[in-house]
């Protein structure tokens, strides 16, 4: 709890970067074959969702290309992604913030290691 007269920040007010691997295979496990890179996009909106607490989720269109460069059915089993919080400067929007989804990336089979990081801008 806070000391009183103290304003407490949310963490979703503020506007951040951080990078992030989301493991496809897990998510898409069980998921029939003419669905998975529908499923995919889903899975990585609802990842950013989760994780930077906006509704406003956009994907970069580099990010969809990597997820369907395979076709269809054949996902990569991860994907390193870069989630960008952003002040929404629509004056109609409900949201004052959202959240753009960016493809990082990274050699085949060089996900071991890699940490979630803060970027800065």
């Amino acid at each position: 709890m806070g000391k009183k007269g103290e304003a407490k920040v949310k963490a979703a007010e503020e506007v951040v970067t951080r990078e992030y691997t989301i493991h496809m295979r897990k998510l898409l496990h069980g998921v029939g074959f003419k669905k998975r890179a529908p499923k995919a996009v889903d899975e990585v909106k609802k990842f950013a969702k989760k994780m930077m607490g906006t509704e406003d989720v956009r994907v970069d269109t580099k990010l969809n290309k990597f997820l369907w460069s395979q076709g269809i059915k054949s996902v990569p089993g991860r994907v390193r992604v870069r989630l960008a919080r952003k002040r929404n400067d629509d004056e109609e929007a409900t949201e004052k913030l959202y959240t753009l989804c960016m493809h990082v990336p990274v050699e085949r089979h060089q996900y071991k290691g890699l940490q979630t990081q803060t970027v800065d801008e």
